[in-house]
């Protein structure tokens, strides 16, 4: 997976065709927050699902959303993408405030942030490399042989060239993701959007999976959120970590901080995480102590 070849092909493509946003790093822009949440709510019927919820992530910083199932955590995804509006509170993202965009607003957004759901959506007619090459054709402006140069370094930075020419149908579920990671990419994002990536593919896939999104922090200097309930994913990639429980945000800091944070359902987590690592691994650790240390 020869990175500095794929980075070129990235970064080259970024410097054709320019984005248009705001003033950045110079003018004070990378000390306010890309993504945050004030106040939000949200419920379905009776059943609610985000309360009062506020978190906030920086330029270049991921955030890992923790939390049982059914807590808000991918609401919170579709939300920042526009797929959902709050019924209170207030979105801000790629530092604009959201909550009121209509659709062809939205579209603007998601040129900026875009989102790797948990079962790729890839076109099923179209191969793989069809699949990244889409929106580079839907954006216009790259001959057929720039657009193919792209592709192959895409797929090779996420490390499926040799799949090119396959259909969906024949990769694996982690294989598929990877192709979803290149495609999500192929859009020039500012920030990406993982929603369960190691969700049903085997430790070794999600290892691989893992390894790849925080290469695209570094190399890309992407701004992140992950959802997850992968302990060691969120040791890898996160900088900080909110956990979501009852519809609340009940937790939001770093890892050292998480370790010490008196919730009894955040230590019960971190303890059940400890212990399914002593099972699996027979490590002896301490009650209470998350199997990472504080980045």
């Amino acid at each position: 997976m020869p990175a500095i070849v794929s980075d070129t092909v990235v970064h080259e493509q970024k410097n054709e065709t320019p984005v248009q946003e705001q003033p950045k790093a110079n003018q004070g822009q990378e000390r306010k927050p890309y993504i945050e949440f004030q106040n939000v709510h949200k419920a379905f019927g009776s059943n609610v699902v985000l309360d009062g919820v506020c978190f906030d992530v920086m330029p270049g910083e991921t955030v890992c959303i923790l939390g049982r199932s059914g807590v808000g955590k991918s609401v919170s995804l579709h939300q920042i993408m526009g797929f959902l509006k709050p019924d209170r509170g207030r979105i801000w993202v790629a530092y604009e405030d959201i909550t009121d965009y209509p659709e062809h607003e939205m579209e603007r957004i998601r040129k900026k942030v875009t989102m790797v759901f948990q079962n790729g959506a890839l076109f099923d007619s179209l191969t793989v490399g069809e699949n990244v090459a889409f929106p580079l054709r839907e954006r216009g402006g790259l001959e057929e042989e720039q657009i193919f140069q792209i592709v192959d370094g895409l797929l090779e930075m996420v490390g499926v060239r040799e799949f090119r020419d396959l259909l969906p149908s024949d990769l694996s579920t982690g294989m598929k993701r990877s192709v979803a990671i290149a495609r999500a990419l192929a859009a020039q994002p500012d920030a990406v959007l993982y929603d369960e990536p190691t969700t049903m593919v085997d430790p070794l896939m999600a290892h691989l999976l893992g390894d790849l999104i925080k290469k695209l922090k570094k190399q890309l200097k992407l701004t992140s959120i992950v959802v997850t309930h992968d302990m060691a994913l969120a040791k890898k990639l996160a900088d900080r970590l909110l956990f979501l429980y009852e519809a609340k945000a009940i937790f939001f800091g770093t890892f050292e901080q998480m370790a010490k944070c008196p919730e009894p359902i955040v230590q019960e987590f971190l303890e059940l995480d400890s212990l399914d690592f002593e099972a699996y691994f027979g490590a002896q650790r301490p009650p209470h102590q998350p199997r990472f240390e504080a980045s």
